[in-house]
């Protein structure tokens, strides 16, 4: 295995969804500013279309978007859950399959333990 090829294991994006834009940018900086994220990417307002509750509901979102690494996942996800105010946040881990590997690189060492 080469080591872009290892870069590009370890490497995972994780995506969640919160109903407002001050929220989404409290759970950004908390992940990045320990190190359970190099980076958060927030989109929106998204128009979010789900069952909940027995209905059908519609409602306006922000998207996070998370770079990481598989091995910082577990933590990521467990902040997630300890930070949301959703009863069941979205919370979706993917690998990624190729990627720069100087930008790979610079995940892998933002995401560092310290």
């Amino acid at each position: 295995m080469t080591s872009a090829d290892r870069l590009t294991a370890q490497a995972t994006t994780v995506q969640t969804t919160t109903d407002s834009a001050d929220k989404a940018a409290a759970l950004a900086r908390g992940a990045v500013e320990a190190r359970l994220a190099a980076c958060a990417q927030i989109v929106g307002p998204v128009t979010s279309v789900y069952h909940w509750a027995g209905g059908i509901e519609t409602t306006q979102e922000w998207q996070v978007h998370f770079k990481t690494t598989a091995a910082r996942y577990p933590e990521l996800e467990r902040h997630l859950l300890a930070a949301h105010d959703y009863e069941t946040p979205e919370i979706i881990a993917t690998p990624v399959v190729a990627g720069s590997p100087a930008y790979l690189s610079w995940i892998t060492a933002e995401t560092v333990a310290r």
